[in-house]
């Protein structure tokens, strides 16, 4: 697997990474026997980023990456997490420094280091952005030692745009996938332009992309593809990307015939995301050894042509794009 610069740290980072909210909670049945191996398979494939936050399982997640680098030891991969979500209701006056402090510490105790590699701020309100204290005291944290760097986890494309507008931002990471196409406009030659790091998350668009879904799959009550569809728990474009559920599935069947031979759904759309440059990381989910390693094996699929990249985007616009354009 090819590393690709992580923004202007200095520190490279494997192109497809392991996003970790799975193996937390909110997607079904949780087997930590399972996660632990899936963690294992892909570290030994030479995985070398990991993506969580303290909600993901109300820390689960977190121990869960402790225990296993624990249990390997050697050099650690670049693990990083996410603060914020865990205030009762989302509001501006809630990232003070008091929490923020109070989160990381956390964090630093279930992932069992002195020094977090990278806090995101997790999807926070949009006035968020335009309160220059809230910066400041991520500034404080780098300074005492608690985390290394910062960054965003945003849900829409102006908010990516005014947090990279601070100079300590390190990296935002936002959803970007066949069906949410517009970052890679004026957002991703901005971060370019600027060295911030792009993580890439729901790179599937919660599994729609895996095309093995059905209109009548179901979803347990535990699942965010069940309780999540209209937004009711967190943004509905973090579920299906916000694409309604049938019309997602009518256009995975028009993806269909664009999947190389011996490839798969999956693996066409994380090669897909990774031909733009200005992508650090792309981080799926897996839950067991098999995902693991097919994630990882999408990197080694040869570039696409631009047939391919051509009717993706046909798609898109013909049948996506009404439903997602402007939202996000």
């Amino acid at each position: 697997m090819q590393s690709r610069p992580f923004g202007r740290t200095g520190r490279n980072v494997g192109e497809i990474g392991f996003g970790a909210w799975a193996i937390g909670a909110a997607w079904g049945k949780v087997d930590d026997a399972e996660s632990i191996a899936a963690l294992h398979a892909a570290l030994d494939a030479g995985l070398d980023f990991i993506d969580t936050a303290d909600v993901y399982g109300d820390g689960h997640s977190e121990r869960l990456i402790a225990r296993v680098l624990k249990e390997r030891g050697g050099e650690r991969p670049f693990v990083a997490t996410k603060a914020g979500r865990r205030l009762p209701a989302q509001a501006v006056e809630g990232y003070s420094a008091e929490n923020l402090e109070s989160w990381i510490d956390r964090s630093l105790r279930n992932l069992e280091v002195e020094t977090l590699d990278l806090v995101q701020l997790h999807c926070p309100p949009t006035d968020a952005y335009y309160r220059p204290e809230i910066f400041e005291r991520m500034d404080r944290l780098v300074e005492r030692g608690k985390i290394a760097r910062y960054g965003v986890s945003v849900e829409r494309v102006e908010e990516a745009l005014k947090a990279i507008e601070y100079p300590d931002v390190a990296s935002v990471q936002i959803i970007y996938n066949m069906f949410r196409l517009r970052p890679a406009q004026l957002f991703f030659r901005e971060a370019q332009r600027r060295g911030v790091a792009v993580i890439v998350r729901v790179p599937l668009a919660s599994g729609l992309l895996s095309g093995k879904f059905r209109a009548d799959t179901r979803f347990g009550a535990d699942d965010h593809r069940q309780f999540n569809r209209r937004g009711e728990a967190f943004d509905v474009g973090e579920t299906f990307s916000g694409v309604p559920y049938e019309v997602g599935l009518a256009a995975v069947e028009k993806l269909r015939p664009l999947v190389p031979e011996g490839a798969t759904l999956a693996q066409l759309a994380l090669r897909w995301i990774l031909m733009d440059e200005a992508v650090s990381v792309v981080i799926p989910g897996a839950r067991n050894p098999q995902q693991a390693l097919a994630n990882l094996a999408a990197a080694d699929l040869p570039a696409l042509p631009v047939a391919t990249m051509d009717e993706v985007a046909r798609i898109y616009d013909q049948d996506i794009r009404p439903h997602v354009h402007q939202r996000w």
